[in-house]
């Protein structure tokens, strides 16, 4: 008669365990990155009612998934409800779980989209040549849009901070000062310059709002200050140092004396230095010249960023009447004419004068 064996729990135990561990590990590669490494974006296509065999179809046609099967048997397991019909970009680094979790929820991106990135500091006739590069506007749609005065009026309703101190006919641009920089995103390249301008405008507002009570009653002045310490300084503290400088020349009967508004006054880009005729050019924006003794300019000449906003509504209260800066950066305030000739000769002697 044959005796049976009978099998030890403990080795049932162990077949079980190696199974479950290979399960794990199978379920765990299966449902992994296709290439952890991978940096290509893949832009794919869910169109609406497209069910979950076609787009497991879809994405192992795109190299997104390692298997059609794996992705439909997760989707079940994970009772995902629906997956939603967009424009999606994905990565082959993603896991099979992230990809269906951006699936479950949907997608905002858009293929078409235009990034503009407006940096401070620059004026409006650059602001003018990003959107020609980067839209389907010409150079001269922004400036025509820009410089209409029809518009420009329909704007001063609208915006708080926009005043008929804008509308001066010396000022070369009216809206130079108040677009806020900032990185934009917009549907695509057809976008108008209008929709351009009024969403740089309502983020100007937000970061404008706190300062409301006390800028509103001389909104222009605060800008234009901010605009010139936007490129005489580097950060927030010698920006507040130098917006109170300005305020002791002009409380003093001198002229602000900043080289920054000549070169906005004479169009130029601030590349090399200026001839001692440039610097003494007449003209509403030029603070050098000797007819604008006690005298901010007509307007903004680029646009201000927060910090030199804060600079213009929160100066620092000094005794200084001079500052210069070395091509470091480094800012150096005097009392006197003579001490102020004395360090920009010193700083030449140095090699650190900024031309």
């Amino acid at each position: 008669m044959r005796v049976k064996r009978k099998v030890k729990p403990l080795f049932i135990i162990i077949v079980i365990l190696a199974i479950v561990f290979i399960f794990v590990g199978t379920w765990k590669v299966l449902t992994g990155p296709v290439d952890r490494k991978s940096t290509e974006n893949i832009d794919v296509v869910i169109e609406s009612g497209t069910n979950t065999r076609k787009i497991a179809n879809i994405l192992k046609n795109n190299d997104l998934i390692k298997s059609e099967f794996v992705f439909k048997v997760y989707v079940k397991l994970h009772s995902v409800k629906s997956l939603k019909a967009a424009t999606y970009r994905f990565n082959k680094s993603m896991s099979l779980p992230e990809i269906v979790n951006q699936l479950e929820n949907g997608s905002n991106y858009n293929p078409d989209m235009v990034k503009l990135t407006f940096k401070e500091g620059l004026r409006i006739t650059d602001y003018a040549k990003l959107i020609s590069t980067n839209t389907n506007n010409s150079y001269d749609d922004v400036i025509n849009v820009v410089n209409d005065e029809v518009y420009i009026n329909e704007l001063i309703n609208e915006y708080w901070f926009l005043t008929d101190s804008i509308l001066d006919d010396k000022i070369y641009y009216p809206l130079e000062g108040y677009l806020a920089p900032d990185t934009y995103h917009f549907d695509n390249k057809d976008v108008s310059v209008k929709e351009i301008v009024e969403t740089m405008l309502d983020e100007m507002d937000k970061k404008l709002a706190k300062y409301k009570d006390i800028i509103s009653g001389d909104i222009h002045y605060y800008m234009t200050m901010a605009s010139i310490v936007e490129l005489e300084g580097t950060n927030t503290e010698n920006r507040k140092m130098i917006v109170g400088v300005f305020k002791n020349r002009l409380s003093s009967g001198m002229n602000m004396g900043s080289d920054v508004t000549t070169y906005y006054g004479l169009q130029k880009p601030m590349t090399s230095d200026l001839s001692t005729e440039e610097f003494a050019s007449i003209n509403a924006y030029n603070t050098r010249s000797t007819t604008m003794i006690g005298k901010m300019p007509v307007g903004p000449i680029c646009s201000p960023g927060e910090s030199s906003i804060e600079a213009s509504v929160n100066p620092t209260d000094n005794e200084y009447l001079f500052f210069v800066a070395d091509k470091h950066g480094k800012i150096y305030y005097t009392k006197t004419n003579k001490e102020h000739d004395q360090k920009v000769a010193e700083i030449k002697k140095n090699g650190d004068w900024i031309w």
